[in-house]
């Protein structure tokens, strides 16, 4: 069935922000005594708040300062300042939902800094979605819970079964289906079974998208 709304993710199904950010872990973990694969980052990690990858980091034996998830934005900022590149894909995408008068916004627990940094390096993107960017740090309510996506439905107006999720981490793949929305897992990489375990259908090119959509 056709949508009548899509809301994406941010990192990793707009902008190829992970691999960056996930080496940036990797070496920050690192120098607080955990060593730990980029896989493990990706499979354990990826999907979640800074706080919450701080917890995880710490009960996997990391010496985090009390403050890291505060302090280690602004480092991230300046990180991903050096440019991170577009999905392949996801332009077109867009071209296709505009042309078939299909809404879509973003949904993301990522804090809408982190997204002004990235998506602004895409002018022509960022102006596309202007207004209709949603993190989880300005509604107080994050992936896997499903507030996220329901707020982004209810700006656009759709009723939530009636939306299409795409999300590339298995804690948005969970909130899509406690939000009654149909959901695709967004792996370039992979076969996509962690997300296809939480309910998700495997997307592997964001070229695939508009067809898979029905458009």
């Amino acid at each position: 069935m056709t949508p009548k709304a899509v809301i994406f993710d941010c990192d990793g199904v707009i902008v190829d922000s992970e691999p960056p950010l996930l080496e940036f872990l990797q070496k920050d973990f690192a120098r607080f005594g955990l060593d730990i694969t980029l896989h493990e980052l990706e499979t354990k990690y990826v999907g979640g708040t800074m706080a919450r990858v701080g917890e995880r980091a710490r009960a996997a034996g990391a010496t985090l300062p009390d403050d890291w998830q505060v302090e280690v934005y602004p480092r991230v900022f300046e990180m991903l300042r050096t440019g991170v590149p577009l999905i392949p894909g996801v332009e077109a995408a867009f071209d296709v939902l505009d042309a078939a008068g299909i809404p879509y916004a973003v949904g993301s627990n990522g804090p809408m800094e982190k997204m002004d940094v990235t998506l602004g390096a895409h002018p022509a993107v960022f102006a596309r979605l202007k207004g209709r960017i949603h993190s989880a740090h300005t509604y107080g309510t994050a992936k896997p819970e499903p507030g996220l996506f329901l707020i982004a439905a209810e700006q656009l107006g759709v009723s939530p079964e009636d939306c299409v999720v795409i999300d590339d981490s298995p804690s948005g793949c969970i909130a899509a289906r406690r939000a009654g929305m149909r959901c695709f897992g967004f792996d370039t990489h992979g076969n996509g079974a962690r997300l296809i375990k939480e309910g998700a259908e495997h997307l592997s090119d964001m070229h695939d998208l508009p067809a898979r959509l029905g458009l």
